[in-house]
């Protein structure tokens, strides 16, 4: 979500980003582009129950991610428009193949400012909540149809927050070593969604996470919004360190060591890319007319650092090797 003034155009162009990112997400879970290489590189036919199996999936994966971004960024419109706060309709990301996830998320643009800590702290908050909302129960749905099944030899292994690890413990249970669970196409997404709702709950900028720690605390944000900013390539390199470290203990050389590392990447991806977002307004956040916060107010936004600790995940993906 930003926060810029702007022209107001028809919703033409949210409704085609819309249905862009529905094709690149059912394309992303549906795992169909890896069937058209294997065809093209082998000869060899497809059984047509792969094909089948192939669009069940990505038909599954896109409603449910779709839906909990849906509901993350209508939280935000909805209580943005609640509080009287002239703002756009959500423009969706698409991210094409090779890709994971189908998409980078979406957005919604404010025009003018939000005048009260109150309402800023509806606003921000809104989105996250509204998402775990519908994540959540995708994830219990999600697992409960993922088989526990030993590790493969080569693939990717999703991120575990505390959040993410108990609710396996309570759909799957107790796991065998060498074993996890292989996500279900609706455990997917749900996992997407912890990963969307976390990333934007970092106390950086005018991201959701930066308007809600700004309605707590005021004028320290722009101090903490830098900290948590530079943090991110501390984590990122340490990461690497750590893995590449690991890697060497495990007797991995060369490429393997540095395919190892790979997830501290991800991370300081993440500082770049923020720091080419706010690379003209900064990192401070506009002030608000009213600086009062009702106790409630005040409870939503604990409760959402509460929910960013629990589904922080240090590493996001890490490769199987």
């Amino acid at each position: 979500m930003s926060e810029t003034p702007q022209k107001r155009s028809g919703p033409a162009l949210n409704i085609a980003l819309f249905l862009i990112t529905l094709l690149t997400v059912f394309t992303a879970g549906s795992g169909i582009q890896m069937l058209i290489e294997y065809t093209m590189l082998t000869g060899k036919s497809v059984p047509s129950s792969a094909w089948s199996d192939s669009v069940t999936n990505g038909l599954a994966y896109m409603t449910t991610l779709m839906g909990i971004l849906l509901a993350h960024e209508f939280g935000h419109y909805t209580m943005a428009r609640l509080n009287k706060v002239d703002a756009s309709l959500p423009y969706f990301i698409p991210a094409p193949y090779p890709m994971l996830l189908g998409t980078f998320g979406a957005l919604i643009v404010m025009r003018g400012r939000i005048r009260s800590r109150n309402a800023l702290m509806e606003v921000g908050a809104a989105g996250p909540l509204a998402g775990m909302i519908v994540a959540v129960p995708a994830l219990f749905l999600g697992l409960s149809l993922s088989p526990v099944e030993p590790i493969p030899a080569q693939g990717l292994m999703e991120g575990q927050s505390i959040l993410y690890m108990f609710i396996k413990w309570v759909v799957v249970g107790s796991i065998p070593e060498g074993h996890d669970v292989i996500l279900h196409p609706i455990a997917w997404a749900g996992w997407v969604g912890l990963l969307v709702t976390m990333l934007n709950l970092f106390p950086i900028g005018q991201l959701d996470g930066g308007h809600i720690f700004y309605a707590l605390f005021g004028d320290i944000h722009a101090r903490v919004s830098r900290l948590f900013h530079r943090s991110l390539f501390v984590l990122g390199f340490g990461v690497m360190g750590y893995e590449a470290w690991n890697a060497v203990n495990r007797g991995m050389i060369g490429e393997d060591i540095f395919l190892s590392s790979l997830p501290g990447l991800q991370w300081i991806f993440l500082g770049g890319l923020l720091a080419l977002f706010h690379r003209r307004r900064g990192f401070k956040h506009p002030p608000t007319d009213d600086d009062t916060l009702s106790p409630t107010h005040r409870g939503i936004g604990i409760l959402c650092i509460v929910i960013f600790v629990l589904i922080f995940m240090p590493v996001v993906l890490r490769p199987i090797i």
